[in-house]
């Protein structure tokens, strides 16, 4: 994949994301809606241990002015036996909606990692250009699976909570209006604290989520680059960078669990105080006659039911709180304008020539500085032609045009006669294979990697491309031939050898148009040679661009470009650029004497 090394990237268009919490869960609810099934069932579970829950300390309380208070056996076991099947039936209940969520949540989850990961394929490379691998993976592993977690238990215990809460509420009513009302005291302070603890913990857990993406995507970019870092001792730099993107995670993260934690320490103390008055209060009712003891009893278990679930919902919306934040993440992603569509009536090519046209062809990456101006130029099928110039001429931003990563802001690229927007891009780029300096292999076989060219090409056809890229002798050496895994990114052999590789999968993809991209960077004497001569059989009889690496593959293409501030401005042979002695006879001497071209 061609990346631009130089300049702006260019804007990802995005849509309006939605910043309220209403906003992010009408959109989950349309994840959650093909389980509406399944949340019936779960439902209608809870409905089922919340009333069990509300019977029981009923049950209790009744027990004990019928049979503890009056001394009465008749009829006690029976009593004590349906207890025992009050609370196995809520157990069993509990369970049950336990399990179904779960159920339902890893259905749900499984669809949003599939459709964030199928939408990663369908957004244009310049999402990718100004993006941090690691902040992406960030969201995709640690954003789900925090909704993961919510999902899991905040539908249950939201669900639970306000049954239980309204339905203590009406039995207490039902008891004692008096003791209700001394018991509903304490639930202003309740919103008061948690207004307070809310307002600041929403911000703190989107902060936290931010700086734990930031950290990521540090960390894998310099353990990727863990080679450059060492090579110009900069270990020290990164660490004390590392420290402070390390702060300021720690800080965001110690002020959201402070807040989020003074949630239970809250609900406790209200609970406590609840309980003192309850028992204060209904003590003397009680010994003016007005209640029982067992009445007593069903208030104090129905206050600790009464602010459980208040503590429940005031810990659940902290969690979701914290769930939002990196749904809003995802859901960012998601929102992501895709790679445009292919134009209505856009064609599929079953054969490409390789005649390649710019005319007047203008391309900005920000829309304001333009990396590429009128540039035009005719390429005939079977010619290779080579780009140069400076860092940031445009040679990467043609090629990245040419295999339409981008469209020309103006101007026209012809394919064979057709303009490239009317053809499809899953069809050209098939007619394209790409042999880049900083070779990409996946983790897998040898056979695999090749194969990646062509899916359906059988062990035979992997082997006689290997030949042809002068790979077959390195592969045939190693443990298990062609069936040696490979670790990610193809370590465990040489970058030369992962050239080879390259090659023979461009190779194995039988390209009409073959795009080389500084291909031999890097690479010792001997191995050059190994892949020089396989780059010959391989440009052989297709169109060819080269982004000049060593002299002479300069030498050897029937046509050198040179480019200079994005415009054209010599084209010609390596002898005839040389005879008109201008900007690429300065190059030729101030760069190609130590046989490379920037």
């Amino acid at each position: 994949m061609l990346r631009p090394r130089h300049g702006p990237m260019a804007a990802v268009g995005q849509k309006q994301q939605a910043k309220d919490n209403i906003g992010t869960l009408k959109r989950l609810w349309s994840f959650l809606s093909p389980q509406k099934g399944w949340l019936i069932a779960v439902i209608a579970m809870v409905i089922v241990s919340s009333s069990l829950s509300l019977l029981g300390p009923y049950v209790v309380g009744r027990t004990i002015d019928a049979y503890i208070v009056t001394k009465q056996t008749d009829g006690f076991f029976l009593v004590v036996a349906l207890l025992l099947f009050v609370y196995a039936a809520l157990s069993a209940s509990t369970f049950l909606q336990s399990y179904w969520m779960i159920k339902v949540s890893q259905k749900t989850i499984y669809a949003i990692r599939q459709r964030l990961f199928r939408h990663f394929h369908e957004l244009p490379i310049s999402f990718f250009d100004k993006r941090q691998q690691g902040e992406l993976m960030s969201r995709i592993t640690n954003d789900i699976e925090n909704m993961s977690q919510t999902f899991n238990s905040t539908v249950i215990q939201v669900a639970s909570s306000t049954l239980t809460l309204a339905g203590a509420i009406c039995v207490m009513l039902w008891l004692s209006p008096l003791l209700t009302f001394v018991t509903l005291l304490v639930v202003p302070l309740m919103f008061i604290g948690m207004r307070w603890i809310t307002n600041r913990t929403q911000k703190r857990f989107r902060e936290q989520q931010r700086c734990l993406g930031e950290m990521n995507g540090f960390i894998e970019e310099v353990i990727s680059g863990q080679k450059i870092v060492k090579m110009f001792s900069q270990e020290r730099r990164m660490m004390d960078e590392f420290l402070q993107k390390n702060e300021t995670l720690k800080q965001a993260g110690f002020w959201a669990q402070t807040y989020s934690g003074f949630i239970p320490k809250l609900m406790n103390f209200l609970n406590n105080l609840s309980f003192a008055l309850i028992v204060g209060v209904g003590g003397i009712l009680a010994l003016k006659g007005i209640i029982s003891i067992g009445v007593i009893v069903v208030f104090a278990e129905y206050a600790r039911q009464f602010t459980r679930p208040l503590n429940d919902l005031a810990n659940q919306w902290n969690t979701l709180l914290s769930a939002l934040a990196g749904a809003e993440r995802v859901l960012e992603i998601l929102d992501m304008e895709k790679e445009e569509r292919d134009e209505t009536g856009a064609i599929s090519l079953e054969r490409i020539h390789g005649k390649v046209e710019f005319d007047h062809v203008v391309f900005s990456y920000d829309k304001q500085q333009n990396a590429i101006r009128d540039v035009s130029f005719s390429v005939s099928p079977g010619e290779t032609v080579a780009l140069v110039g400076p860092t940031g001429a445009g040679k990467t931003t043609i090629l990245q045009l040419l295999a339409r990563f981008y469209d020309p802001d103006h101007g026209h690229i012809f394919i064979d006669g057709h303009d490239s927007r009317s053809i499809k891009r899953a069809s050209l780029r098939a007619h394209m294979a790409f042999v880049l300096q900083d070779t990409f292999l996946f983790e897998g076989t040898i056979r695999d990697n090749i194969r990646y060219g062509k899916l359906d090409a059988s062990d035979e056809e992997v082997e006689r491309a290997a030949k042809w890229a002068n790979a077959h002798s390195f592969i045939m050496k190693l443990p298990n031939g062609y069936d040696t895994v490979l670790k990610q990114d193809g370590g465990g052999i040489s970058q030369g050898q992962r050239q080879l590789l390259a090659i023979a999968r461009a190779m194995i993809a039988n390209p009409s148009i073959l795009i080389l991209d500084e291909a031999t960077s890097n690479i010792d004497t001997v191995t050059e040679m190994k892949i020089q001569e396989a780059l010959e059989r391989l440009m052989k009889g297709r169109t060819c661009f080269v982004i000049a690496h060593r002299l002479n593959t300069v030498q050897n293409a029937d046509r050198i470009l040179v480019l200079h501030e994005g415009k054209i401005i010599e084209q010609g042979t390596h002898e005839s650029l040389l005879a008109a002695k201008g900007f690429y006879y300065d190059l030729y001497h101030h760069h190609l004497q130590t046989e490379e071209v920037s």
